[in-house]
């Protein structure tokens, strides 16, 4: 059902703005874009009213269908003058009516939120839910404007990558029966390791600016379809992989944020894949655009605390932690508790294999990782203390613990990887060590790997 919500969300604004101008018999053609929450359309002047009044009705039903959760609230103005002062004009009776929800409602705004109608679950857990996945086609009718068909209606279109065709990414994991979705426990039992499942969100930086700095409706346009694609198209590829397509589930895909479920240890390099290619695209595709703004993405991956924790709870929290690590810093990733840069991330991947190692070729015992873990904590502790008590800060006393630790072996393999290790912990400069974040997601995720 969460993942029907998800759905019908980002289809309201695929289908909304194709409905509206299929009900006024206006060609495809004034569709400027679509989806991720919103979408801009051309229209001639005296189609105003009767547009006013497809918007009221569908804004209507789908307070109707959300229990007022949902509010779909729009601007029009005449397009008069430079694209930049329109865009304003457009911007500014958003944001005068986002922020008086009551203005648009009246006195009935304090009369209570509108209850949902009685089929709503049904409605997200079947037909969007399971039935979407396989549809060829969605619909919409005028009888229920807020509702998205998984099926044909009085107006139709294609799901697919065909140019006519709503981009939607709706891979999702199998079940063991292969005819139902994996459930959350299900992911989280594929995962190899300890049995989690967990949340992957992401969000392009500072997307807002970079399309506010677009001088013309052209521009405008291109910019927002590149993003959409991407995360549509590329989402729905890397997911189908065979790494991932019975570990991960896609919950939506916007116009410059995403968000998936599944197996702990298929998000992470699927995290990874998703910022190269990003990376690449902003590359090609944006290298005469002036800045930073909108070319890095930063995301948060969240696990949950038990198998059946509930998925909105992951997922709230991961939206939390994503916003975090974008006050904190851009292009960057939050990840088991930490915010790391994603060249850091790297440097994490490669340790946490010098980790693993140490056990499965040098007989460690497990226990070990948590010891590691435990000279982070006090460092960590430290902080609000004397700086000089923890074990970075008497570089003798880091060195002592780790040959408690690890032990000691004459096998010139094992020094040398207990060389390396220590090296990509703490540095290299053993007088002056300093407690790398990178190290402390190696540990727990060799931990999570072993468990």
């Amino acid at each position: 059902m969460f993942a029907g919500r998800s759905q019908w969300i980002g289809l309201l604004s695929e289908v909304l703005p194709r409905a509206l101008l299929a009900e006024l018999g206006l060609a495809r053609v004034l569709l400027g874009t679509s989806g991720g929450g919103q979408f801009l359309v051309v229209l001639p002047g005296e189609a105003r009213p009767q547009a006013e009044e497809f918007l009221k009705g569908a804004a209507a039903g789908i307070g109707r269908l959300s229990g007022g959760c949902i509010r779909l609230v729009w601007s029009i103005t005449e397009n008069l003058g430079d694209w930049t002062v329109v865009r304003r004009r457009l911007f500014d009776e958003l944001a005068r009516k986002q922020a008086s929800p009551a203005a648009a409602v009246g006195s009935e705004f304090f009369a209570g939120s509108p209850e949902p109608v009685a089929p709503a679950d049904d409605y997200f857990g079947e037909e969007l839910g399971l039935r979407l996945r396989d549809a060829s086609t969605v619909g919409w009718s005028p009888d229920a404007p807020g509702i998205i068909l998984a099926k044909p209606g009085k107006h139709s279109w294609s799901l697919g990558a065909s140019p006519d065709a709503l981009p939607l990414a709706r891979h999702t994991a199998p079940g063991d029966d292969g005819l139902q979705p994996a459930g959350r426990q299900t992911l989280g039992a594929r995962a190899a390791g300890r049995p989690i499942w967990g949340v992957l969100r992401g969000d392009v930086d500072n997307f807002g600016i970079r399309i506010r700095r677009a001088q013309s409706i052209e521009e405008h346009i291109q910019l927002s379809v590149v993003y959409k694609q991407f995360f549509a198209g590329e989402l729905e590829i890397l997911c189908s992989m065979p790494e991932s397509w019975r570990k991960v589930t896609i919950l939506y895909s916007g116009g410059d944020d995403f968000a998936v479920y599944g197996a702990w240890d298929a998000l992470i390099p699927l995290a990874r894949e998703i910022q190269r290619l990003f990376h690449r695209l902003t590359e090609e595709n944006l290298k005469d655009f002036p800045g930073r703004e909108g070319k890095t993405v930063t995301m948060a991956l969240s696990l949950a605390n038990s198998p059946d924790t509930p998925l909105s709870e992951v997922y709230e929290r991961a939206g939390v932690n994503l916003e975090v690590a974008k006050v904190t810093d851009k292009d960057c990733l939050s990840l088991l508790g930490r915010t790391l840069e994603w060249k850091q991330l790297a440097d994490a991947a490669e340790l946490k294999e010098e980790l693993t190692q140490m056990i499965t070729e040098f007989d460690c015992q497990p226990q070990y990782l948590r010891d590691l873990c435990g000279i982070y904590r006090e460092s960590q502790w430290t902080r609000r203390g004397r700086e000089s008590d923890s074990p970075a800060g008497r570089p003798w006393r880091f060195h002592r613990r780790l040959n408690r630790i690890l032990g000691v072996s004459r096998d010139r393999e094992f020094q040398k990887a207990r060389t390396g290790l220590i090296a990509d912990l703490a540095g290299r400069n053993t007088g002056n060590l300093k407690l790398r974040p990178s190290g402390r997601v190696a540990l727990e995720w060799a931990r999570l790997s072993i468990e």
